[in-house]
């Protein structure tokens, strides 16, 4: 999964207004854009973001920002020549950037469909991230379908019983109890009536990580809503 440090953050500014998601090139630039910031204390040059991204015309570059900036991820003043600034990022020393993914992402193939802060002590590990639940996921823990669940990388050494983890079982990565047992392990899955699944070796069992928290939204509204960047 490739690193970024992107933190941006917006839920719909209305129920009657949609935001257009991010191209894969728009979020790459923005992305980018935000590594450069906590880096250098300043935003990169329209030659530095063509550069970057092999775009060797600066206007196409400067198409890119202006579509960032109508879907509410930059403000621009032409004025200046490295004048943009990005919305909705977080530069607290006191938080982190999580990916958040639609899916348990797979072998880093998936993409992120936003990038969240989180407090430095519950998402600090390499590696974190955040991940939608589907419905009965973890419905035994009380998490709801459109909850984010934060989970941090752990091997099975790490993981102690009764901890919530992600693990490669069957065909598919999803959420377990996990408890040893003698050399082996138990994976119990979080759905109602849920099965038990033993792995006679622990060292063979493929762990993502463990669940180390969830967000939820507590006004009604409904799921969090996050845009690509």
């Amino acid at each position: 999964m490739a690193k970024t440090e992107a933190i941006l953050q917006r839920e719909s500014q209305t129920t009657s207004h949609s935001v257009e998601p991010l191209t894969e090139i728009e979020r790459k630039i923005l992305d980018f854009m935000v590594q450069y910031l906590r880096a250098n204390t300043y935003q990169p040059s329209i030659r530095e973001i063509g550069a970057r991204f092999g775009i060797k015309s600066t206007k196409t570059v400067s198409e890119h920002l202006q579509t960032l900036a109508e879907k509410g991820c930059l403000e621009r003043d032409p004025s200046r020549s490295r004048g943009v600034r990005i919305l909705g990022v977080d530069l607290s020393a006191d938080t982190v950037a999580v990916p958040c993914y639609a899916e348990v992402p797979s072998n880093g193939a998936s993409s992120a469909e936003a990038y969240v802060s989180v407090d430095r002590q519950l998402g600090s590990r390499d590696g974190s991230f955040m991940v939608r639940a589907r419905a009965g996921d973890l419905a035994i823990l009380g998490v709801a379908e459109g909850d984010l669940v934060l989970v941090s990388p752990a091997t099975v050494e790490d993981v102690d019983d009764g901890s919530v983890i992600v693990a490669d079982v069957g065909d598919a990565k999803t959420f377990h109890r996990f408890s040893r047992n003698g050399t082996g392990v138990t994976l119990e899955a979080l759905q109602p009536g849920g099965t038990k699944t033993h792995v006679e070796d622990a060292g063979t069992l493929q762990v993502m990580g463990r669940v180390t928290g969830f967000y939820r939204r507590m006004d009604g509204v409904g799921a969090i809503n996050l845009t690509q960047h």
